[in-house]
């Protein structure tokens, strides 16, 4: 099954997010840098030295001016190197539910147009045009049609036998992008409490090496813990609810699809076309026995239409019944 773009589109994706989230962290840590002057230490000896012995407000407010723009990007490298998966996974949704909206519906499954077609030329009883048809127009009903026609010749119990082997394979495969998003579900927040442990743990060691005295790491490396958590809680929920979301509409275009399939293979005549076989190994010494399939079927003929036989194509006299050719019995409507 054809995926919506190809995989080398998915990775070029991968590959522009994450170079722009490592071009957006190496920006922050130059800003960040120790030798860079910061904007609060370079305003320092001035707010100390202006405001006059009997003002504090020059002193609260170059307190509470640095760190007090909090952007995606100061969120990002907070939460620390498990954004980077996260990141990654977040697009990986994206993909796979619009992916997975596109695929898994009737009409990408068991397109109108090519059911009637088949019913066309199952009613007429040729099963090869049938199986051409199929390899013209691939997609989940023409796999399964196609696997149930190539076993023909072999009875019933092989045709439905390739049918649901064939339907589990497709429906698999239909599937896996879809699966993949329970997957993100379960993970992401194993990831984020990933994060959250590696944020305890520097959390806890500038708080043995420095202790309270320097509130501002210790505040960092819990901010660490709290963003790498709701992070992965983020992806993990959007990818669950799709999920459910797109196996219910898997499973209902599925479901569709099969019940098209098993009406059309229900009026093969299976006892009259025992050995024959359909596909790449057909050949025309076949054609007579898929007619003959079709001779102890009453067909109705117009006089004003055709005078041949609508089974074997064989000119015949108007009102003579049966087929001289093939048997076939004709009801010319008198």
């Amino acid at each position: 099954m054809s995926s919506l773009v190809p995989s080398s589109v998915l990775k070029a994706c991968v590959a522009a997010v994450l170079l722009a989230f490592f071009s957006i962290g190496l920006h922050a840590q130059a800003t960040n840098a120790p030798g860079a002057p910061a904007a609060g230490d370079a305003a320092a000896p001035a707010d100390t030295a202006a405001p006059p012995a009997g003002t504090g407000d020059g002193s609260s407010a170059a307190a509470t001016a640095p760190g007090s723009d909090t952007t995606l990007t100061t969120l990002f490298m907070q939460g620390g190197p498990v954004m980077y998966f996260l990141v990654i996974a977040s697009v990986c949704v994206v993909w796979f539910t619009a992916e997975g909206f596109y695929q898994l519906r009737v009409g990408k499954l068991a397109p109108k147009a090519l059911v009637a077609r088949l019913r066309e030329a199952f009613s007429s009883g040729n099963y090869q045009e049938a199986w051409n048809i199929c390899q013209q127009n691939r997609c989940f009903l023409a796999n399964v049609l196609a696997a149930g026609l190539e076993r023909i010749g072999r009875g019933k119990d092989a045709v439905e036998f390739a049918l649901e082997e064939t339907a589990l394979r497709e429906s698999t495969v239909l599937r896996t992008n879809t699966t993949y998003l329970s997957v993100i579900g379960v993970v992401s927040p194993m990831v984020g409490l990933t994060g959250t442990v590696w944020g305890m743990i520097k959390a806890f060691h500038t708080l043995g090496q420095n202790g309270i005295t320097d509130p501002s790491k210790l505040a960092g490396n819990i901010g660490e813990v709290l963003v790498a958590t709701a992070s992965g809680l983020i992806v993990a929920i959007p990818a669950f609810v799709f999920y459910y979301i797109l196996r219910a509409r898997a499973t209902t275009a599925v479901l569709f699809s099969e019940s098209q399939v098993y009406r059309m293979m229900d009026e093969v005549p299976y006892e009259q076309l025992a050995g024959v076989r359909i596909g790449e190994n057909f050949s025309a010494d076949q054609s007579g026995k898929l007619r003959s399939a079709r001779a102890g079927t009453s067909q109705k003929v117009s006089r004003t239409v055709t005078t041949n036989c609508p089974s074997c194509n064989a000119p015949i006299t108007v009102g003579t019944t049966p087929c001289p050719n093939c048997g076939t019995v004709l009801d010319w409507g008198t």
